[in-house]
């Protein structure tokens, strides 16, 4: 089951306990995501219900910044790195919002992931789309010479025998 996204709380459906500097917003319903929330050294002369309120107001702040604000996905040229090591965290990173990529398999029938000259195992293509975790993503099969161009698409079931 995916949790769902953190939402305005009031008192009687929340826990909050303090980890030192930060708070941590928990739900009753285990069905809606955890939030740890850093306040800082304040956080020491704050009540429970201030702590609550600062967290509805950083809930209301993210709702009104999706709601007012038009996403645009940014493709990064072909021929310029869509990705790059991040030394400090150890893994790949995607340098924009699209990637053009080439599925292959390993001899285990394990995925590798090509994205411009670099090949990533699953693993590490998995920890790349954790950047963006909590976001959505749609995936769009293309012929591998393809992957640069955006595909005619028609939002039907398909016929039978076609995929």
């Amino acid at each position: 089951m995916r949790i769902k996204r953190p939402r305005v709380a009031s008192p009687d459906e929340v826990r909050i306990s303090r980890e030192g500097e930060a708070a941590l917003i928990e739900f009753a319903d285990t069905s809606i995501a955890s939030t740890h929330l850093t306040i800082g050294p304040g956080i020491a002369d704050m009540t429970e219900q201030e702590i609550l309120e600062c967290y509805n107001d950083c809930v209301r702040a993210q709702d009104n910044l999706r709601a007012t604000c038009e996403h645009v996905a940014i493709e990064i040229p072909v021929g310029k790195p869509q990705i790059e090591y991040e030394a400090r965290s150890r893994q790949w990173v995607p340098r924009g919002d699209v990637l053009r990529c080439v599925i292959e398999d390993d001899e285990n029938r394990q995925p590798i992931i090509h994205i411009d000259e670099q090949e990533l195992s699953w693993e590490e293509f998995g920890r790349l789309l954790v950047v963006h975790a909590g976001w959505g993503m749609r995936i769009k099969f293309v012929p591998d010479d393809s992957t640069h161009e955006e595909p005619v698409t028609e939002v039907r079931e398909p016929s039978k025998g076609e995929r």
